[in-house]
C-alpha cells in the first residue's frame, strides 16, 4: 500500500452549501461527512465560511450542531432506531442528515424543541424529493422529544462505537477500559497547546501540562492570547509526548519522517534541532511552511515534499510518526469511527512495517529512532515492536527517557496512552503509541 493513498484517501471536494439558516449548513457538513467521508475539520472549515450571510453566531451554531451530531453518530442513530419501523431508504442521505442533525439537538444541546422540530419540517419541504419524508420527520421527532429521557436512560454504553471497533478494544483493554473510551468519546475535547520556548507567556486560565504545554476550554483558537505572536501552537497533550521521547535533540540533525501538520517538527525545532521535515502532500506540507513561519522557526527546518519511504541520508535522530488508523484521536476527531474499517488495520500496519525498514537505514550508528502512531490499535503499536526485533536486528530497544512520558510507560518499556487517561491530573488525552530504538553499530 502506498503512502501516497493513505494521505490521500477520503480526501472529498469541498461540498456544496445551500440556505443560510444555521441549521440548514449544519445539515450540509453532516451530509458531507456522515455520507461522503469528508473529514470533519475539513467540511467544518470548507462549509460554514463559506455560508457568509450568516452572522458569526450563526455560524457558530452551525459548527457546534454539526460538531454534536458527528460526535454522537452512532448515539443518535440509535435512538432514532428505537423510533422508526423502517430503516430510511439507502439514498435518503439528505432525510438521514436532517433528522441526525435535529436529534443532536433535541437529545444532547439546549435548543428549543419546536425550533429543531419545525426546522426540520422545513427543511425536508424545500429539497427534491425530501417533503415525502417531512410527516415522517415530525411523528419521529416529537416522538423523540415526549421520550428523550428513556431513550438516554437506555443508551448502551457501545452505541456511538462501530460493533468492530468495538470488539477489538474489548479484545486489547478489557470491557472496563472499554467503556471508559466509550464514555470519554462522547465528550468535547479541551484544546491543548504546545510553546516554542519556556519564556513563551502561557494564555490566562490555562493550566500547565508536564509537556510543557498548557490546557484550555474549548474556544476559538484565534481569540487566544498570543494567537499573532506565533508563540504556540494547537497540539494535543499526548502527541507532545513522542517528540519528547527522542530526548534532548539541541544540535542534531533530526528527520521527521511524516511531518505534516507539523506540531512535532516544531517542537523538535524549537528544542534545538536541525530538522529534515518529509511530507508527501503538497497542500499539507504548505500548511506545514505556514506553521514554522507564524511560529518563526523556518530557519531551522527543511520541509520536503517526498515520500517517507524515499527517505535517505544519515540522521542522529528520526522520528516515525507513522500513517494510521487514527483511532487514538476519535476525541477530536469522531467522524474516524465511521470512516475506517478493519480491513484498514492490516494495510496500515503493512505500511507501518515497511516505513520502520525504511526508517531504520535512516538512523546513524547509535542514533535514535522514535516509532509512534496515533493508534488504541495494538496491531499498529506494540506488535510492530515485535516486528522490529525479528526483522529489524539493528534496532534495540532503548530506555524512554524520564519525564512527561514516564507514567505511560509498559511494562514493556514503550509508551501507551489511552484517551481516557489523565496527564498531570487533566483528565482526557488523545491515544498514543510510542517506541524508542538505537541503532546498534
Amino acid at each position: 500500500m502506498a503512502q501516497q493513498n493513505v494521505h490521500r484517501r477520503n480526501r472529498a471536494r469541498p461540498p456544496k452549501t445551500t440556505g443560510t439558516d444555521p441549521r440548514a449548513i449544519a445539515t450540509t457538513i453532516v451530509d458531507a461527512v456522515c455520507e461522503a467521508h469528508t473529514p470533519l475539520a475539513y467540511a467544518l472549515e470548507e462549509v460554514a465560511p463559506a455560508a457568509g450571510r450568516l452572522e458569526p453566531r450563526d455560524a457558530a451554531l452551525a459548527r457546534a450542531i454539526a460538531r454534536v451530531t458527528v460526535r454522537r453518530r452512532g448515539d443518535i442513530d440509535w435512538c432514532l432506531s428505537q423510533l422508526m419501523t423502517k430503516k430510511l431508504p439507502r439514498k435518503a442521505n439528505e432525510v438521514r442528515a436532517v433528522l441526525r442533525m435535529s436529534a443532536a439537538q433535541l437529545l444532547f444541546m439546549r435548543q428549543a424543541d419546536h425550533a429543531a422540530v419545525n426546522t426540520a419540517v422545513a427543511l425536508l419541504k424545500s429539497k427534491p424529493g425530501g417533503a415525502g419524508f417531512a410527516g415522517l420527520a415530525n411523528a419521529v421527532l416529537r416522538r423523540m422529544v415526549r421520550e428523550r429521557d428513556s431513550l438516554l436512560a437506555s443508551l448502551p454504553l457501545e452505541a456511538n462505537t462501530p460493533a468492530w471497533l468495538w470488539s477489538r478494544w474489548v479484545a486489547s483493554w478489557g470491557a472496563d477500559a472499554a467503556a471508559a473510551l466509550a464514555a470519554i468519546h462522547r465528550e468535547e475535547p479541551t484544546l491543548d497547546l504546545a510553546f516554542a520556548g519556556p519564556d513563551v507567556p502561557r494564555p490566562e486560565g490555562s493550566v500547565a501540562l508536564p509537556t510543557g504545554g498548557a490546557r484550555l476550554p474549548a474556544s476559538d483558537v484565534t481569540a487566544i492570547d498570543g494567537y499573532g505572536e506565533g508563540g504556540w501552537w494547537v497540539q494535543d497533550a499526548a502527541a507532545q509526548l513522542p517528540a519528547l521521547v527522542v530526548g534532548d535533540v539541541a544540535g542534531k540533525r533530526v528527520l521527521d519522517m511524516c511531518a505534516a501538520p507539523g506540531g512535532k517538527t516544531m517542537q523538535l525545532a524549537a528544542a534545538g534541532a536541525t530538522v529534515t521535515a518529509m511530507e508527501i502532500d503538497p497542500d499539507r506540507a504548505e500548511r506545514l511552511r505556514e506553521n514554522l513561519a507564524r511560529t518563526r522557526l523556518s530557519d531551522r527546518v527543511e520541509v520536503v515534499v517526498a515520500d517517507a519511504m524515499d527517505a535517505e541520508g544519515s540522521f542522529d535522530a528520526v522520528l516515525l510518526d507513522a500513517p494510521c488508523s487514527a483511532t487514538g484521536t476519535l476525541r477530536r476527531q469522531p467522524d474516524v469511527a465511521f470512516s475506517k474499517s478493519e480491513k484498514d488495520i492490516g494495510l496500515l500496519a503493512h505500511l507501518q512495517q515497511n516505513l520502520l525498514r525504511r526508517a531504520a537505514e535512516c538512523v546513524a550508528p547509535g542514533g535514535i529512532l522514535v516509532y509512534a502512531t496515533c493508534s488504541i490499535e495494538p496491531d499498529e503499536g506494540e506488535r510492530q515492536v515485535e516486528f522490529a526485533r525479528s526483522a529489524l536486528p539493528s534496532l534495540a530497544l532503548a530506555p524512554i527517557p524520564e519525564g512527561a512520558a514516564s507514567p505511560f510507560v509498559t511494562a514493556e518499556g514503550v509508551m501507551r496512552t489511552l484517551p481516557s487517561m489523565s496527564i498531570g491530573g487533566e483528565r482526557g488525552l488523545d491515544g498514543f503509541f510510542a517506541a524508542r530504538f538505537q541503532r546498534t553499530a
